[in-house]
C-alpha cells in the first residue's frame, strides 16, 4: 500500500484554566472574525447552514481548501466535529475534543484530528501532515486555547460580543 492513502490520524493534548463551557462557547463562535482565533477559517468561506442549542452546520476554509462540518456538542465532555463535504477531505474527517476536569480546576482538552484526503491534492495534503504538518497544527492548536484564554481573562472587553448585545437592545 502506498503510504500516501494512509489516514492521518494526529493527537494533542493541552491543559488549560478554561471550563469545558469557555472553550465549546469559543469553538462554536461562528461570528465573522473567527479567523482570530482560527487560522483556518477565513471569514470569506464561513456560512453558517444551521445553529442549535448544541449542533451546528458550518462551512469554513482558508487558502483554497474548505470543508463543511458538522459540530455536535450535546454531550458536556465532547466536541465532534464531522467533514461532511469539503474540496480536498472525505472519508473519516474530522476532529474530536474530549475534556477532562481536573481537581485543582483545570481542564485537560484532548484533540484528534483525522485527514483523508479524497483526491490527489487531499492525499497530498494528508501526507504532508503526518510529517512537517502535525507541528503547524500543534501551534495553532495552542494559539486558539490561548485566545480563548485570553477572551475569558478578566476585565477583557469583547467588542464583537457587544455590537451584537448592542444592535439587538437599540432597535
Amino acid at each position: 500500500m502506498c503510504v500516501i492513502n494512509e489516514t492521518p490520524e494526529i493527537h494533542f493534548r493541552r491543559t488549560t484554566t478554561l471550563t469545558t463551557k469557555q472553550f465549546i462557547a469559543g469553538l462554536t463562535d461562528f461570528r465573522p472574525g473567527r479567523s482570530k482565533l482560527f487560522a483556518t477559517s477565513d471569514d470569506k468561506y464561513l456560512k453558517v447552514h444551521q445553529f442549535g442549542h448544541s449542533q451546528a452546520d458550518v462551512t469554513e476554509g482558508a487558502k483554497g481548501i474548505w470543508e463543511r462540518l458538522y459540530y455536535d456538542w450535546s454531550d458536556s465532555d465532547r466536541v465532534v466535529i464531522t467533514t461532511t463535504d469539503s474540496n480536498v477531505w472525505g472519508g473519516a474527517s474530522g476532529y474530536t475534543y474530549t475534556f477532562t476536569r481536573q481537581t485543582n480546576g483545570t481542564t485537560d482538552i484532548d484533540v484528534v484530528i483525522v485527514r483523508e484526503g479524497k483526491n490527489f491534492k487531499g492525499q497530498v495534503l494528508g501526507f504532508m501532515l503526518r510529517t512537517i504538518g502535525r507541528f503547524v497544527l500543534e501551534k495553532a492548536f495552542e494559539k486558539f486555547v490561548k485566545a480563548i484564554e485570553a477572551r475569558n481573562g478578566a476585565g477583557q472587553f469583547n467588542e464583537s460580543a457587544f455590537r451584537i448585545m448592542c444592535n439587538e437592545q437599540c432597535r
